[in-house]
């Protein structure tokens, strides 16, 4: 399975992944699940991907011989982020259209970045092939086992949230995520764009010994366990 975030505030876009593709019980596969595709001073892209790996593999393969051919369409010919979401989709639907209609080789896409002259966005691409941006309401999007790290997104990402904190935030609703659900794994890779900048910001991949995971772990666990032992308790309810 997979687990996948992306973050859109003031300051710029926040992207995190897993890169567990299958955990069964004597075998368990990895595969990278975020992309960046760059064009200097021009544009940046950055993309998540969840579902039929053969899919999304397929997806991710045909965007990058796109981008190596002159005169054609490509992520660097797009006018908007919202029309490269659209080139996406059509690229995923006609994956799925080879392989037959079954909802086995379906994939979902974040796609997040900035073209000069524009404002960074992000959307969400469905297997169907359309997509949708988030908002000041809803300034992240979610693909994969999205239920688990869900509330810290909820609690604490806003229009004005520095990029730091949504850093952190992405890598604690990625441990929550890791802790219900073990189709979900390491290596972790976490990317920061920064708005304005047209080329790559800060790129972390964290693998399953790293310490830093290790520490956001321990460290969020037991702020949790405290913050629950000083609720306050039943006997002060009023009757």
């Amino acid at each position: 399975m997979t687990y996948c975030v992306g973050i859109k505030v003031n300051g710029g876009l926040v992207f995190c992944s897993d890169s567990r593709t299958n955990s069964g019980i004597d075998q368990g596969g990895l595969s990278k699940k975020l992309f960046t595709f760059h064009q200097p001073g021009a544009c940046i892209y950055y993309l998540l991907v969840s579902g039929n790996l053969a899919t999304t593999q397929a997806v991710v393969s045909r965007i990058e011989s796109d981008l190596a051919m002159a005169d054609t369409q490509s992520l660097f010919t797009m006018n908007s982020i919202r029309n490269a979401a659209d080139y996406i989709g059509q690229l995923s639907l006609a994956e799925q259209g080879k392989a037959g209609s079954s909802s086995m080789f379906q994939a979902s896409f974040i796609l997040g970045g900035q073209i000069s002259g524009q404002s960074p966005d992000l959307v969400m691409i469905y297997p169907e092939g359309n997509a949708i941006a988030a908002t000041e309401l809803m300034p992240f999007l979610q693909i994969g086992e999205s239920k688990y790290g869900k509330p810290i997104l909820d609690r604490i990402i806003k229009l004005d949230t520095n990029l730091e904190t949504c850093a952190l935030c992405a890598l604690v609703s990625m441990d929550s995520t890791l802790k219900s659900n073990l189709s979900v794994g390491p290596p972790i890779d976490l990317a920061i764009y920064h708005s304005g900048a047209l080329q790559p910001g800060e790129a972390y991949h964290l693998p399953e010994d790293s310490a830093y995971l290790r520490e956001i772990h321990d460290s969020w666990n037991q702020k949790m366990i405290d913050s629950f032992l000083q609720l306050p308790p039943l006997s002060s309810v009023v009757n």
